[in-house]
């Protein structure tokens, strides 16, 4: 979840560096400080505002007691009327995903494709699939296994999946909860922030580490564990970007995570 400029290679989804400022790049400087400016408007509006949130949080449930006594809710119920709460919740994923919709925009050129740029189509159904499920067999069991351990090491708080109400829409909202993550932080995270951070002239994998320290940040309010367990997922998720230049595998993967995190918490060992 990679730039509107034509990549490399046939296997990389990530344009290069651009060229230093000088007699023949003029714009060089005032094109990279516009990218940077860009970048920290989007992640301003979405992953970036997360992680800030996030911080502040560890740092409240820390002045409050033990890491291992605080609880982290992930769909939590917005309003105690059936309707109500039923249009929050399509509302609250509506507008998270309006940040993608704006990467789109930037990322898009006339006459190109932007899903097909950053591999988010249905080109490699097959090899998209057997790729996802892969990574979701690489991710999944450890992160069972991470959660544990930090929980037993008091780093973890209590992660609770969901606390909705059970309404007929609650399992299908969840879903959406689950892809609308998928979709939000593989895009950004991938197939828009990897390139653009290389275009401002960072080598490949010194934006594959940033983009993990961020994926990391935002699950901060979890405890010490998801952090760490989100930025291993980080490294591996990026490595496989530029890999294999597509999105959507990693879009998947990490939706079929959440769903199952999100629907069968309790019989996970997460909090009930």
């Amino acid at each position: 979840m990679s730039e509107p400029v034509p990549a490399t290679s046939p296997h990389r989804g990530v344009a290069p560096a651009p060229a230093p400022p000088g007699p023949d790049n003029p714009g060089g400087v005032r094109s990279r400080r516009r990218l940077i400016t860009e970048v920290l408007l989007v992640l301003g509006v979405s992953l970036g505002q997360s992680a800030v949130y996030s911080v502040v949080s560890l740092l409240d449930k820390m002045s409050r007691a033990p890491i291992a006594q605080g609880t982290s809710t992930l769909n939590a119920v917005r309003n105690n009327r059936e309707f109500f709460d039923f249009t929050y919740q399509i509302l609250d994923i509506f507008f998270a995903l309006v940040p993608v919709m704006l990467v789109f925009y930037l990322l898009a050129e006339p006459g190109k494709s932007v899903f097909r740029q950053i591999g988010l189509d249905l080109r490699h159904p097959v090899r998209d699939g057997l790729g996802a499920l892969g990574l979701l067999v690489v991710i999944g069991v450890p992160s069972l296994g991470l959660y544990a351990a930090g929980r037993a090491l008091g780093v973890t708080t209590e992660i609770i999946p969901s606390a909705l109400n059970q309404y007929w829409w609650t399992v299908p909202v969840l879903v959406l909860s689950a892809i609308r993550a998928g979709v939000l932080e593989e895009v950004i995270l991938n197939g828009y922030l990897l390139g653009r951070l290389e275009k401002i002239g960072l080598g490949a994998w010194s934006a594959i580490l940033l983009s993990a320290l961020l994926r990391g940040s935002y699950h901060l309010y979890q405890g010490f564990g998801p952090f760490i367990g989100n930025f291993a997922m980080g490294l591996l998720f990026g490595w496989v970007y530029k890999k294999w230049g597509r999105v959507a595998p990693l879009v998947v993967a990490h939706a079929l995570v959440d769903i199952a995190a999100f629907t069968l918490g309790p019989a996970l060992g997460f909090g009930g």
